[in-house]
């Protein structure tokens, strides 16, 4: 990830707000990057035309402290569901990767399918059973 890139970075905040992690997000005009670890690390990345919903969430503590999680749904293999957790300014961050995913399958051509399932173990039978 380069830093001239990034549209924004991050790191994951602790219970009292503060950016002592070892996860660094970063968003660039196509991808999104999740890095953590100290002294092993790992780097995911998702192209953002593959990002199929994003949804925002805070808890009593987290607005209390300014922070949020956004929670991504994405058809990546290797990163379906995931969370961008504890981060600063979370509704801006939330309305600028939207907006980059629009803009990116607009790019890309990719039409919007909405796919029968979903992430964790979601059963399609249950939605369908009878009383």
């Amino acid at each position: 990830m380069k830093r001239e890139d990034l549209l924004w970075t991050d790191r994951k905040r602790n219970w009292l707000g503060l950016p002592w992690s070892f996860t660094v997000y970063g968003l660039t005009e196509n991808r999104l990057f999740i890095k953590t670890g100290m002294l092993s690390i790992h780097e995911d990345e998702v192209r953002l035309y593959r990002i199929l919903d994003v949804s925002l969430r805070r808890s009593f503590w987290q607005r209390i402290t300014g922070t949020g999680t956004i929670h991504v749904d994405s058809s990546d293999k290797t990163m379906k569901c995931f969370d961008i957790q504890n981060i600063k300014g979370c509704e801006e961050v939330k309305e600028q990767l939207s907006e980059l995913v629009e803009k990116e399958r607009d790019n890309k051509r990719v039409s919007s399918r909405e796919f029968i399932g979903g992430c964790e173990g979601h059963d399609e039978e249950d939605e369908f059973d009878e009383p």
